[in-house]
């Protein structure tokens, strides 16, 4: 794969039933694995990545690869998303697959979903222009947009069950420890 390749994923079309089928049976899967297993429960995700071009990655996660880079503006080749972009997508679209779940599970009927997330970042952190200034996102806007049937108070039921259990969003807002190392040969 080269910098000026661009992918994208052809995702099947899939109605209401079937994915409502899907969720059941995951979740009742995943509730008998624990059930049986308790330790299974414990997952560990692995992604890896490559430098490519001016300031670009190749980004490995299990069969998956795709290319992360930045705007001219910071010396990328702008061939595809930025981190903090990839970042802002990570947490919509876990939203938009919580949505889904538990709207399966409190038995709340979504005729659709999207979501946009906004998030302001200042550069004079990254830069090192300020030290006081944070180098990631000062702040984060999400809007989820459901249509449906459903009343005020039922979407609400949803909404408060997502923002309680959507990991990105967990990641977002609370403190995850991160431990780096650097191996330089």
């Amino acid at each position: 794969m080269s910098l000026t390749d661009v992918t994208t994923a052809s995702v099947p079309a899939v109605s209401a039933e079937e994915r409502a089928t899907r969720l059941t049976e995951a979740g009742a899967a995943w509730g008998e694995r624990i059930t049986a297993n308790p330790a299974s429960a414990q997952l560990t995700y692995t992604v890896k990545g490559q430098g490519e071009g001016s300031v670009a990655s190749t980004i490995t996660a299990g069969k998956h690869s795709f290319t992360v880079d930045e705007p001219a503006a910071l010396a990328g080749d702008d061939v595809a998303a930025s981190p903090v972009e990839f970042a802002l997508g990570a947490l919509i679209s876990c939203q938009i697959v919580v949505y889904r779940l538990y709207a399966q599970n409190l038995g709340i009927e979504i005729d659709s979903i999207t979501a946009k997330a906004e998030g302001d970042l200042d550069v004079k952190g990254l830069f090192g222009i300020d030290a006081s200034v944070r180098p990631g996102f000062s702040a984060i806007r999400l809007a989820i947009n459901v249509t449906g049937p459903e009343s005020d108070e039922r979407y609400a039921e949803l909404h408060a069950a997502v923002d309680a259990h959507c990991p990105v969003l967990d990641l977002f807002a609370n403190a995850t420890p991160v431990e780096v190392t650097l191996v330089a040969n």
